[in-house]
């Protein structure tokens, strides 16, 4: 079986596992491309539940692109106080700010014209357009890489740039029409509350176990 076969089968009972286990996270109640955007990068480096609080008071005092990229940039980073990682909020506001400008003020659509904006990545792009848009684009991060090394028990490392490129091609190819924003979602959960890092991964409640190469092998520990 190649990747490709295996990552096929898998959508289904992700989808499935996915629909019933979700977290109820404040983003997630309404996906708008902007709250997603923030919430994406305020959990690159936060833990879920103190990452929630500051998104919570920061949608409070920010609740749009137009509130962003009219604030002063001392409020912004009161905002972010405890964040860390500045620069992340200077270029949220710079991204905002050609929003308003280039874009009349609305969030781009295209994966191409997301990953264009001051700050943005690969990941997020992929986030937003998926989520938002319904685009076939994959959001790579370190839960997702972890996810598909395991499933095919490939011991290249993770932090090689091409290994991650080649995982979110493999995946975009096979990312399920009308279904783009909870497969992203998914393969980010499955990572974050099951798949775990440093030897703990959670095997017997992963809806994957029957396809995983690592567990079959008996390396998913490593």
């Amino acid at each position: 079986m190649n990747d490709t076969q295996r990552f096929t089968l898998f959508r289904k009972d992700l989808l499935r596992w996915f629909a019933e286990n979700r977290r109820p996270l404040p983003w997630r109640a309404d996906y708008t491309p902007y709250r997603t955007w923030i919430a994406e990068v305020m959990m690159q480096q936060t833990q879920m539940d103190r990452g929630v609080q500051y998104f919570l008071r920061w949608m409070e005092r920010f609740p749009d692109v137009a509130a962003v990229a009219a604030a002063p940039e001392e409020d912004l980073l009161k905002a972010w106080e405890g964040l860390g990682y500045y620069r992340r909020a200077r270029n949220i506001q710079a991204a905002a700010r050609v929003i308003m400008e280039r874009h009349g003020g609305n969030f781009p659509t295209s994966y191409a014209d997301i990953l264009a904006l001051p700050g943005v990545g690969p990941y997020t792009a992929g986030a937003i357009a998926s989520i938002c848009f319904e685009a076939p684009t994959a959001a790579v991060d370190g839960n997702v890489l972890r996810v598909i090394l395991r499933l095919t028990a490939c011991a290249d490392s993770p932090a090689d740039v091409r290994v991650r490129r080649r995982i979110g091609e493999s995946l975009s190819a096979i990312y399920p029409a009308g279904h783009c924003g909870d497969f992203t979602q998914a393969l980010m959960e499955l990572g974050a509350t099951v798949c775990l890092p440093n030897g703990a991964p959670q095997c017997g409640a992963c809806p994957l176990r029957a396809l995983c190469e690592a567990h079959a092998q008996g390396t998913e520990l490593q």
